[in-house]
């Protein structure tokens, strides 16, 4: 089942304790279509400069993603400078750089227009629920946001999470989101705002979902939040893509069953994981470039080794 995928395709200029990198390949809809291209075919609607070169174009449908949906304008692409210093859970941003993107009108083609699955990626919610009006036939939608829209837009994104089947956001997002300091009762407050199912991440502790009556229609159901953990790592090279990858992965996995019960949705969380934990090796989209099925599958085998998913049930 293919994925459509709305949002920014970019260049980062990244600072960690292991070193620099400019101008690398990222944006949210970089790192989520390579991630999810592992397990679905995914179709990507961004706008680009003309600093964006076949060879960047090449990163992404080498590994089988559709680009006929990147839109080419004049000028140069996104741009995000920042750093991680101490903690790496969190970037501190030193430059942002809109360019082409201020005037990001996505345009959906005829060819994506039997896409069962939208993946509506962080970018202004009015854009969001655009595309969203554009497909009404879609299976599923799910979606990101960030702490600007939440506290300076907040009008304009309460209509999109109406329209969600799931909410993908950190902890610190879904507490300002519901005006909460407990997760849980912030998570409560969120699902009643409209989404079906919110998933929180934790960043290097892992992701949790938070469940609502009509999570699984007709599949079963689960009361309880699901607590699905992050693989320790030794060496955390380049965090800012991980969100994004574990979106990715999540999701294409989701679109790749037939159904959507409780125990895809506990493989999806780990598949999630998985994806975010090999984002970070490298600087930029570098490791998920050359990632294989077979190393996904290994590591999900460590993080249900880690867990003892097996024995959740089904």
């Amino acid at each position: 089942m293919a994925i459509l995928v709305v949002g920014s395709v970019a260049f980062d200029s990244i600072e960690t304790p292991h070193g620099s990198v400019t101008k690398c390949l990222g944006g949210a809809a970089t790192y989520f279509a390579l991630s999810a291209s592992n397990f679905t075919p995914v179709r990507v609607i961004a706008v680009v400069g003309e600093d964006f070169t076949p060879q960047h174009e090449w990163v992404l449908t080498s590994r089988g993603v559709d680009t006929q949906g990147i839109e080419r304008a004049p000028g140069l692409s996104f741009h995000w400078t920042g750093s991680y210093s101490g903690t790496l859970n969190e970037a501190k941003t030193l430059g942002t750089d809109l360019n082409v993107f201020a005037e990001f009108a996505p345009k959906i083609p005829v060819q994506y227009a039997d896409s069962e699955y939208l993946f509506l990626a962080n970018i202004d919610p009015v854009l969001q629920g655009r595309v969203r009006e554009q497909m009404p036939g879609v299976r599923m939608v799910c979606g990101d946001t960030m702490n600007y829209w939440i506290a300076d837009h907040r009008e304009r994104l309460l209509p999109v999470l109406r329209e969600l089947d799931v909410l993908l956001i950190n902890d610190g997002e879904a507490r300002m989101l519901a005006g909460e300091t407990n997760l849980v009762r912030a998570a409560s407050k969120v699902l009643s705002m409209g989404p079906k199912t919110l998933v929180v991440k934790h960043g290097e502790y892992g992701a949790t979902a938070f469940f609502g009556d009509r999570s699984f229609a007709g599949t079963g159901s689960m009361t309880l939040p699901f607590r699905a953990p992050a693989l320790p790592l030794a060496d955390v090279v380049d965090p800012t893509g991980a969100g994004d990858s574990f979106a990715g992965g999540f999701y294409g996995y989701l679109a790749s069953q037939p159904a959507l019960t409780p125990a895809v949705f506990r493989s999806a969380m780990f598949y999630g994981g998985v994806m975010g934990s090999f984002a970070v090796e490298k600087f930029g989209t570098a490791r998920l470039e050359t990632l294989t099925r077979q190393e996904i599958e290994e590591r999900f085998q460590l993080f249900r080794e880690i867990s003892h998913l097996e024995s959740a049930g089904a």
